[in-house]
């Protein structure tokens, strides 16, 4: 009962916040304090939104925007699944894996991915092919980490245990070290997915003709505050949904988590 409680004081206060912003964007703007070439009133980001909702942005419509960005940010985040978490728990459960592809992780890790997405429009062109590599790599490392992490941090008595009641190998490594690691996976999945929508969103700007970082560029060149305004707004809506997809996913499937 006062966990509930405490969720409903969190939500009002979340729901303050927001509303506290938007009155704070609102009096700036009728009152005159900043000019709305730079910051449009919340009418005007309204009004364009409805414009491209309707009529679309140079040549292509609102959704197809937001599927063009969302389809390559699809295609890089499933690939790094299906790579960095067997290669991360294969290399917490073996230090000569784990020997092999930490020192190419760790190299590039810390490099900013926009000094390295100049090379791969070198190698691949300016197409979706190079901005689904650079997604993938800046997404790698996250998820790649965390789970050498959570494997690395399993009891040894857990896995002697196991040992103990005669358990294999495979056994082991899918029935004790892949569940107890699963807390952490979500955590660097989490992670590399907010990497990989920014680091999406400075690709886009850089050579792109379609997708909502790209229009937000294009706007700024024409001073349409009102459309990088509402650009932002979106892409803000659609981190925030984008990460409670992964927290739901993550709820259902470690569903243990936080219970004694």
């Amino acid at each position: 009962m006062k966990r509930k409680q405490e969720k409903t004081i969190e939500r009002w206060i979340t729901v303050g916040v927001v509303a506290a912003v938007f009155l704070l964007w609102y009096g700036i703007t009728q009152f005159g304090i900043v000019s709305t070439v730079l910051v449009p009133t919340p009418k005007a980001v309204w009004n364009a939104f409805l414009d491209i909702l309707q009529n679309g942005y140079k040549g292509y419509t609102l959704w197809q925007h937001l599927a063009a960005s969302m389809q390559r940010l699809a295609i890089a985040f499933a690939l790094v699944l299906v790579t960095a978490i067997p290669l991360g728990l294969l290399s917490g459960y073996n230090s000569k894996v784990r020997a092999f592809f930490e020192p190419i992780v760790e190299f590039y890790r810390p490099l900013p991915p926009l000094a390295y997405y100049t090379i791969l429009v070198l190698w691949m062109g300016i197409g979706n092919v190079s901005k689904i590599a650079l997604l993938f790599l800046a997404g790698f490392a996250p998820v790649y980490i965390a789970c050498v992490s959570g494997v690395v941090r399993i009891r040894e008595d857990y896995i002697n245990g196991a040992k103990t009641l005669g358990a294999s190998s495979r056994q082991i490594f899918f029935y004790v070290v892949f569940p107890v690691a699963l807390s952490d996976i979500f955590t660097g999945v989490r992670t590399a997915l907010g990497v990989e929508y920014t680091t999406l969103v400075a690709a886009e700007m850089v050579a792109a003709a379609s997708g909502i970082g790209w229009l937000v560029l294009d706007a700024s060149n024409y001073l349409r505050s009102d459309i990088i305004f509402f650009g932002v707004i979106l892409m803000g809506i659609t981190g925030i949904l984008l990460d409670q997809i992964i927290r739901l996913a993550e709820r259902t499937i470690v569903h243990w988590k936080g219970k004694s």
